[in-house]
Order: C-alpha cells, then structure tokens, then sequence
C-alpha cells in the first residue's frame, strides 16, 4: 500500500460557494481596518506625494501576484500552503506555513491591539478610565479580551462566518470613510496636505515606504487561495479578488494619510505614533459611534487573518479540521496581543514585525509563482499532493533547489539594505523577489536539463 502525508481537501467546482461580490467584499474587508489606516498614517513620515505614489504602485503591483495565486486557488482548489507541496516539497512546505502561521497571528495581534486602544478611548469617554495613549493599560487589557470574543464568534463557523461578516462589515466602512474625509477636509484642504513637510528626524524615504507597502500588502498573497478557492467563477478570483484588495488599500491607506497629516497641520506637531485612527479620530471629534467602527472593521480584517494562519496549521497538522485549527490560531493571537505592552512604542514593534516579514515574504512567494506558472506551465498533479515518494516528493519531502532560493533571496533582502540607490528610490522588496525568481527558474532549468 501507498504511504500518505496527509490529506489535502480540494474543493470541487460544484461545491463552490463564494460569488464574484463575495470574493470583493472579502477583499476590500481584508484592507478596509484600522491596520490600513495605521500603515497609512506611518508612510506619511514620506510627506504626501511621495507616500500616495509609492502607495499606488506598490498596491497595484501587489495585487497583481494576488491575483495570479488566486488563479492557483481557483483552478486547484487547494489552499495556498497545500499548494507550496508542489514547489517546497511535501515536508518543505512546513517552512511557508510556520511563516504564515506566525505573520497572520501577528497582523491579527496587531489589528487587536490598535482596535483595544479603540475601546480604552470609549472606557475614557463612558467611565472616565484613563487611556491607553495617556498611560492608562486597564482600558487596553480588556480591550483586547473583547476583540479575541469577537475574533471567536468571527471564524465560529469557518469561511461562511467570514463571508457573513465581510458583508456586514464593508457597508460600515463605506459609511465611516464617508465621515471621516467630510470632517478632515473641513478642517484641513488637500492643498495643505499636499504641501506639508514631515520634520527631517523622522522622514522616511521613497524606498522605505515602498519596503513598508509591500510588507503589508503581500501577507495577503500568501492567503488568496485559502478563500479562491471557493469561487464560482475565475474572474471573482482573479479580477475582483485584484480590484478589491487595492481599494480598500487606497481607500484606508488614504484616509489614514490625509488624516495623520491634518491631525499634524491643526496641532503643529507630527507624531507617527498617532497614526493610530482612535487618536486621530479622538482628536478629530469624531466621537464613540466612530470608535465602534474602528473595532468591528478590525474584526473583518482579522477574520481573513485568522483563517489564513489555521489554514496554515491544518497543513502542518494533518488530522486538526480547519474550525479547531481557527480556535487555536485566535488563542495564539490573542496572547501575542498584549506583547506591545513592553515596548516604549507600538510603532517600535510594528516596523519590526514588518522588516522581518517583508524579508522573508518576498522570495517564497517568488518560488511559489514561478514554479506553478512558468516551470510547470499551470499545471499540478493533485493526486501527486500526498504521496510519499511521488513527484512532489523531491529529496526526503524536500525540495532543496526552492528552498536555496529563498534563502538566497532572504540574503539578498539583507545585502540590499545597503546599496543606497536601491534602497532608498525603490525599495529591496520587489528586487529581491524578482531577482530570487530568476535564480529558481534558471536553476530548475539547468537540473532538468
């Protein structure tokens, strides 16, 4: 008898579920929190020109690997760390999951945390508890002890809960981005925002702004498949999965720039670390409705995370169904949640989190499209997924040829941190990606050969 690794489930076409709006409405959900807007408000650190161009860019050329791993999921069926198999080998595709089981569980403590300095603003509004931005932490701890109930009830029933609250979730966001730019544009015109200057000590460069983007916004190309594969049609999968995921970035990323710098313009000050939207929407007036807001767009925002790190844990562990494996990774998030508490700043923390994924990100995801693409032209054995000794199992479950690219790529993240022309125009992301794809290409083709 054949020895298995674990089995993989693929989702037939008749038992697709998510329509062309579902996929959008996920998408823009996915992008449309108070993370976002967090990102938005540090690139402003670039001055506005320079942040919305290389927000711009790096969104559209994001989006575009989005899609195209979206495709995978779609013509699959399989999630996307089910798919590194092919390319990683059966035992080698542990080493994308751990890294998507560790960033999704940080981008949803992350999402927690500032969606809890939210409900430490409404604990000081009701019952005159100091906040968490003027020291006090009794606001904060419960805050995120509210959100992990919400994250729960969120994942309760796996991709349907997700899909249900995405669509909650995308009409209040519409109503709140409305709000928000009416109040920041009475107070502040776009000309102001546009001409104004961030302090030298703390600007930031276009290069760093495009490394920080595409952090941010390639997380989500390593969880497309998880929800593409549901779809119906390849056009929600691909077209409006792309067009989605890049408005909500510009929606919030936008809104949490032009307010970030407003908020500067009106108090003479510009401070990074209140890019967070309950301080900035604190100090623009908005209120307690606007606060609740902030926390339920970081529930939809988490939902899409904590489904892409159990997706992650159910390919590591073969016999944990995806609903446990959901219980599990909102735990995790839950308890990495409080680990800002002993940092100086949480911006400290949050462009750390984002160097090292960016680093890492990059070149797996230059393997993983290369391989299925432009080596094996769009086409994966399914029934080859769970084979030992088959074709995807490569040397001991491990494809060493994909993972030596991506550390090479990894390495060539580090070495380009230091030439300056690349670094500080255009970023090393992106280079490093295509650089770790030519090396895999070539390298497959010569060990074919």
């Amino acid at each position: 008898m054949e020895k298995q690794f674990g089995q993989v489930e693929a989702i037939s076409t008749d038992k697709r579920t998510m329509s062309n709006w579902d996929m959008f409405a996920t998408w823009v959900g996915a992008n449309a929190n108070n993370g976002t807007w967090y990102i938005g408000g540090v690139i402003a650190a670039a001055g506005m020109y320079t942040a919305s161009t290389t927000l711009i860019i790096s969104g559209l050329v994001s989006y575009a690997l989005l899609a195209l791993a979206s495709f995978m999921g779609f013509k699959t069926g399989l999630p996307m760390m089910a798919l590194t198999r092919a390319s990683f080998g059966l035992r080698g595709s542990f080493l994308p999951s751990i890294i998507n089981i560790v960033q999704f569980i940080g981008w949803a403590a992350a999402n927690t945390f500032i969606a809890a300095i939210s409900i430490s603003v409404i604990f000081k509004d009701l019952f005159g508890w100091q906040a968490y931005t003027a020291g006090g932490k009794a606001g904060l701890v419960i805050g995120i002890i509210i959100m992990s109930l919400l994250h729960l009830a969120s994942i309760s029933l796996g991709e349907r809960s997700v899909r249900m609250i995405e669509r909650i979730g995308i009409i209040l966001v519409a109503i709140f981005v409305i709000w928000e730019s009416i109040v920041v544009f009475q107070h502040v015109s776009l000309a102001d925002i546009f001409a104004w200057t961030p302090p030298a000590k703390v600007r930031i460069s276009s290069g760093a702004a495009i490394d920080i983007l595409a952090a941010f916004n390639l997380a989500w190309v390593t969880a497309s498949s998880d929800f593409s594969r549901f779809t119906k049609r390849k056009s929600g999968a691909t077209g409006w999965s792309f067009l989605g995921a890049n408005i909500g970035l510009f929606w919030f990323a936008f809104i949490g720039l032009t307010a970030t710098i407003a908020t500067a313009l009106m108090n003479n000050a510009f401070d990074p670390n209140d890019s967070d939207p309950s301080t900035i929407a604190s100090k623009l007036g908005l209120g307690i409705i606007a606060l609740l807001v902030i926390v339920i767009t970081s529930t939809t925002a988490n939902a899409v995370n904590l489904m892409a790190a159990g997706s992650a844990l159910t390919n590591m562990w073969h016999k944990l169904k995806l609903t446990p494996a959901l219980w599990i990774v909102t735990i995790g998030a839950t308890l990495v949640s409080f680990i800002p508490l002993w940092f100086a700043t949480f911006l400290d923390v949050f462009i750390l989190f984002l160097d090292y994924i960016g680093m890492f990100l990059g070149p797996e995801i230059a393997v993983f499209l290369v391989d299925f693409f432009f080596i094996r032209k769009g086409q994966y054995e399914l029934s080859e997924f769970t084979k030992v000794d088959g074709k995807y199992w490569y040397n001991g479950g491990l494809n060493w040829l994909a993972i030596g690219a991506w550390l090479i790529g990894i390495a060539l993240y580090f070495g380009l941190k230091s030439v300056d022309i690349i670094s500080q125009t255009i970023g090393v992301t992106f280079v490093a990606m295509a650089l770790t794809g030519v090396i895999y290409y070539i390298a497959a083709k010569l060990l074919k050969k």
